[in-house]
């Protein structure tokens, strides 16, 4: 198989290895710090992670009470926690350190691509993946992230295959074709799309191709005959191809049941007029009959 290639509506799975904030970062709604202090007393430390609530604050116990965090830096918001220990505490320290960006759980996770093959990652923006490869999605969204972060690292995989398809086209004797679309899982044969169609039926024939589509990598489009009795009889697989996106496998009707479905539409319509014609003598002839029979027991009560 050649290189996947993203489209709509594939789901991608984005890991975050390394996101760091360019400096000097402002802390935001829903990221966690880190904070550890020294020179209070054990039953009041407020050692610990704490993250920053919706309304921009930290709680930080009964004497500290709660404290702006949002639009300050991490310096910042060290050098007001150590202000605010110093009113009770004689020579208190602290140390505030960012652990985790709020921002962060908006990168990680499953992101589908969007109808115009783009992937949304929140605060960050949207990155357009169409036509790339895994390798080249991840580079790209990288260098959309290096503009918020500091050499940014993640890791891409695909996690919902669902834009390579194939089709498996079976004629339908005269009563119409049907067509099946499978997705492309990357080991499918001839035998393995006809097993997902549950077999054949009594308006195919064993008579069968592959059409290609152009662009392929042999350069054109292709028709490949497949020996169905030698697949299924014989095991040889020398026919039994490999599915692609984009193939078609056709199965060919059975002529003599397209022949039998043919001849009966052309035989319907007579048989409906012959038909309405049998009908309608028939009643005319009973009612003769009736009226008949009528006249006699007539002249028979007469009697």
């Amino acid at each position: 198989m050649p290189d996947y290639l993203i489209e709509p509506p594939d789901v991608l799975e984005i890991a975050a290895i390394r996101l760091v904030p360019k400096s000097p970062y402002t802390l935001q709604p829903l990221d966690s710090v880190v904070i550890a202090t020294s020179g209070v007393l054990p039953e009041e430390d407020v050692t610990g992670e704490y993250t920053v609530q919706p309304d921009g604050t930290i709680q930080l116990g009964f004497k500290i009470g709660s404290v702006q965090a949002a639009g300050l830096t991490v310096d910042q918001l060290e050098e007001y926690l150590l202000s605010r220990l110093s009113e009770i505490y004689r020579e208190p320290q602290a140390w505030v350190t960012l652990s985790a960006l709020g921002a962060q759980q908006q990168v990680a996770g499953e992101h589908l691509v969007a109808p115009d093959g783009k992937v949304n990652l929140g605060t960050y923006g949207r990155v357009r993946v169409v036509g790339l490869t895994i390798e080249e999605a991840r580079a790209t969204i990288e260098a959309h992230l290096s503009n918020y972060l500091e050499e940014p690292q993640i890791a891409v995989d695909v996690l919902g295959y669902n834009s390579k398809v194939y089709y498996v086209v079976t004629q339908g004797a005269g009563l119409g074709d049907r067509v099946a679309i499978l997705p492309v899982r990357g080991n499918e044969t001839v035998i393995d799309a006809i097993g997902q169609i549950a077999g054949l039926t009594s308006l195919q024939s064993t008579r069968m191709w592959v059409a290609r589509p152009g662009g392929n990598h042999c350069g054109g489009d292709q028709v490949l005959p497949v020996d169905w009795l030698a697949i299924t009889q014989r095991g040889d697989t020398t026919t039994n191809y490999q599915l692609m996106a984009g193939d078609r496998l056709f199965v060919s009707e059975d002529k003599l049941v397209a022949f039998d479905t043919q001849l009966g539409k052309l035989i319907a319509p007579v048989e409906r007029v012959f038909g309405f014609t049998l009908l309608g003598n028939s009643v005319v002839r009973t009612v003769g009959q009736g009226s008949g029979g009528g006249n006699g027991f007539g002249g028979f009560g007469g009697f």
